[in-house]
């Protein structure tokens, strides 16, 4: 598949665009400057902002900072849907603590992107601040593949991080609501989150993690563990070794579902399970490929 260059250019350009995120704040100061300041009034979050949570101390700390010293970094915006209003792009936090601040004016970049762009542009800047909760990210890499048919490499191009962390990050949308709201309150980690897509019981296996503080690595080995039977009649099966493990676990975290294999005097066998026609239609593809 050839690359898309546009795709590519928006990540060599994304530090003038928004600021070099990963320099400390004193060289931030000197190398990004704002094209101006607006009414703070007359910016405005934007509805697509995948980011939902906002943490009332981190905000206030960062109140506190603003009186102190301003606002450091610029909040990178867009024309909105009137003249002389502006929606946000990346900066949603620093605006809302800038309120906090009593500020009445705000120093912004002015960029005029299309919806695709503000989106890509929220996502990696939030992803490289670690502002996002793994649900989020995962909800955010979502819309651009439902919105603009992004395959799971371009992803990983545009964002900057790896086809694998993109799967494995999409994958936490398979689960229940319940344990979304754990990640969501920081109960649960996304690593121990992603052990529980192949679960049998994802919601109690979510309550013992928590209850016990597993490791990742016990809850990855519960998760692969097959289910014992309640049938007294038939027999116990024997625990398997700790390669087949990794190598059960290595295979669904490549195909996004279960797998079990299941070894026998004479070769064995190896069982895919899927919940939907849409995760088989997916299981067909990574097959062919």
């Amino acid at each position: 598949m050839n690359e898309d260059p546009s795709r590519k250019r928006l990540g060599r350009g994304l530090a003038a665009l928004i600021g070099e995120m990963d320099k400390p704040e004193t060289v931030r100061q000197e190398t990004v400057r704002a094209d101006r300041s607006v009414p703070i009034e007359f910016v405005s979050p934007n509805p697509r902002n995948p980011r939902r949570q906002f943490v009332e101390g981190d905000l206030a700390d960062l109140a506190q900072s603003i009186r102190e010293h301003g606002i450091v970094q610029p909040v990178v915006v867009r024309s909105g849907g009137a003249p002389g209003r502006f929606e946000i792009i990346a900066g949603e936090r620093r605006w809302r603590a800038a309120q906090r601040a009593g500020l009445t004016e705000i120093p912004v970049i002015l960029r005029e992107v299309d919806d695709k762009a503000a989106l890509e542009l929220a996502i990696i800047e939030n992803v490289q601040r670690s502002d996002l909760n793994a649900l989020e990210e995962a909800r955010g890499y979502q819309q651009l593949i439902d919105e603009h048919s992004y395959t799971q490499a371009d992803l990983g191009q545009v964002i900057g991080k790896s086809r694998s962390h993109v799967a494995n990050t999409l994958r936490l949308l398979k689960l229940p609501d319940a344990i979304g709201d754990l990640i969501t309150d920081g109960s649960l980690s996304a690593g121990h989150a992603r052990t529980l897509v192949t679960a049998e019981d994802p919601v109690g296996l979510a309550r013992r993690i928590i209850e016990e503080g597993l490791s990742v690595r016990q809850a990855e080995a519960l998760a692969s563990a097959p289910a014992r039977s309640e049938d007294p009649s038939r027999p116990e099966r024997k625990e398997k070794d700790a390669d087949t493990l990794a190598l059960q676990k290595l295979l669904s975290d490549q195909t996004g579902l279960k797998v079990v294999i299941n070894h026998k005097e004479r070769g064995g066998e190896v069982r895919i399970a899927y919940r939907s026609l849409e995760q088989l239609d997916e299981l067909c593809r990574l097959l062919k490929q």
